[in-house]
This record gives C-alpha cells, sequence and structure tokens, in this order.
C-alpha cells in the first residue's frame, strides 16, 4: 500500500504510543504527513521523528482533548499548517478495569468525555475540512462494545456509544461525501496489555511466554494482536482501494468475540 495515500494529511489523536503510534507511522509509509496529538509531548516527538524518518511532514500539539476548546484548536491548526485534512483517526482513550461497586462517578464521566464526547467534538470541527477534501473517518474502538464484561464495565458502555455514533455519522457522510467506519481492536500488544501480563506472572509465577500462552488458551484466539496489525488495516479503509468500506465497524481480535454458542439440546 506504499504511497497509495500519496499528499494526503492525517490527525491522528492518541498518537504517543502503541496503536495510535503504529497507525502514525503506517499511514506516512503510505504517504501521508502527519498532525499528532497526545497529552505526552515528549513522546509525541519520538513518534514525529519516526514519521520524518519515512520523508514525510509530522506536526505535533500537545493537549487533552478533554478540554472542549482542543477540537476546535485541532482544525485550525490542520488548515493553518497544513491547508487541508484528509483523514481522521480518533484513537485516543482508554477506561479503568474494575469492580462496578467501586468504580467512582468520576471514572465513569472521565470515560464518556475522551472516548466519546471529545471525538464527537472533533469529528464536528473537522468536518467542513473532510467534506473539503472527501476524507475519512475511523475510530479506534474496542471489542468491549460487542462483547460486554461485568469487568470492563466503562469502557463496554463508552464504546457501544462511540458505535452507535459513528454508524449515525457515517449516515450523514454519505451525504457530503466523507467515509466513516471504526475498527475494534481485540487484545493487542500494548502498555496496559504488558500491565495484565505482568499481573498473570505474578499470579502464576509462569515466565513470560508461558503466561502469554496461558493466556491466549483462555481467550480462545489465535493470537494477540501488535499495534501494526491495526495500522494497516487503518491504512487500508481509508485507501482508495478501501474506500467502498463505508459504515463498518470491523472486529480484528483473532477470533476473541465468538458468536452465541447453541446448547446440544437446541
Amino acid at each position: 500500500m506504499e504511497n497509495d495515500l500519496q499528499g494526503k494529511v492525517a490527525l491522528v489523536t492518541g498518537a504517543s504510543r502503541g496503536i495510535g503510534s503504529a497507525i502514525a507511522v503506517e499511514l506516512a509509509t503510505a504517504g501521508c504527513d502527519l498532525l499528532l496529538t497526545a497529552r505526552d509531548r515528549a513522546a509525541l516527538d519520538e513518534v514525529a521523528a519516526a514519521v520524518s524518518a519515512t520523508g514525510r511532514r509530522a506536526e505535533i500539539h500537545a493537549a487533552d482533548l478533554r478540554d472542549e476548546g482542543e477540537p476546535v484548536r485541532l482544525a485550525e491548526l490542520a488548515k493553518a499548517r497544513f491547508g487541508r485534512l484528509d483523514i481522521l483517526v480518533n484513537n485516543a482513550g482508554a477506561n479503568p478495569r474494575g469492580s462496578f461497586f467501586t468504580l467512582t462517578d468520576a471514572q465513569w464521566a472521565a470515560g464518556f468525555d475522551l472516548k466519546l464526547f471529545a471525538q464527537v467534538r472533533l469529528a464536528r470541527a473537522v468536518w467542513p475540512l473532510l467534506t473539503q477534501s472527501g476524507g475519512s473517518i475511523v475510530a479506534i474502538a474496542g471489542i468491549g462494545g460487542r462483547a460486554p464484561v461485568a469487568d470492563y464495565m466503562i469502557g463496554s458502555s463508552v464504546i457501544g456509544a462511540q458505535l452507535a455514533f459513528m454508524k449515525a455519522l457515517a449516515d450523514l457522510g454519505k451525504r457530503d461525501g466523507v467515509q466513516v467506519n471504526s475498527v475494534n481492536p481485540g487484545s493487542v500488544d500494548t502498555d496496559r496489555f504488558r500491565h495484565r501480563l505482568d499481573i498473570i506472572m505474578q499470579r502464576t509465577g509462569l515466565d513470560e511466554a508461558a503466561a502469554i500462552e496461558r493466556h491466549r488458551a483462555e481467550l480462545e484466539i489465535t493470537r494477540f494482536g501488535r499495534p501494526e496489525d491495526i495500522a494497516g488495516l487503518v491504512a487500508f479503509m481509508v485507501s482508495p482501494r478501501g474506500r467502498w468500506m463505508h459504515g463498518a465497524a470491523v472486529d480484528m481480535d483473532g477470533g476473541q468475540v465468538i458468536p452465541l454458542r447453541m446448547s446440544k439440546y437446541d
């Protein structure tokens, strides 16, 4: 897919590490210039250097997207520094696991504020630019919205709302010529995955390789994902070859989300 996106401009949120960082580099390899945002400026500088190494331009804006003014500022930056915007990847946002009875109202509000409301505001702010360019929005959502579980109740609820929003936005996108899709990653090897792996190793006494295999078997998946897996799918979605995808919410999870299984008596 090299150079499929030559001369395009992409804005990636949560771009400082993990999936967001991988998406930024993948889009740069495909020919995009990048506007990168996250809270950690030092980490953004490292990602910008990786983008520059591909020969593409990277601009950074360190910000907390829970600030209601930031989406408009990002739209203005895209226009001022690049003169256009072709792709928005909404990746920012993570939610805590925990017992329903100990999760606080503040944690619930923070979950919706960053992974839903900030994405709503940002989509609204950049929509005129994307309409002009016939651009694309991709939301990095998650399988939590497809397979809710008790210890990830905030994340499951937020992602469920996020997917509904994106489906409705896709309907608007048909009218305005903006492609809109979502990706639902499963268990991907990021910092958060490594934290869970450490807990498994401490609890069981297993070494890393054995702990990974045990966890994989428990989830009944083919393997754990890599950030580059998600990045490749996003780059395809927004490329000319992926433009027929519209209003989709694609699970990329190694088979983690499974259909309801009928009992032998049904």
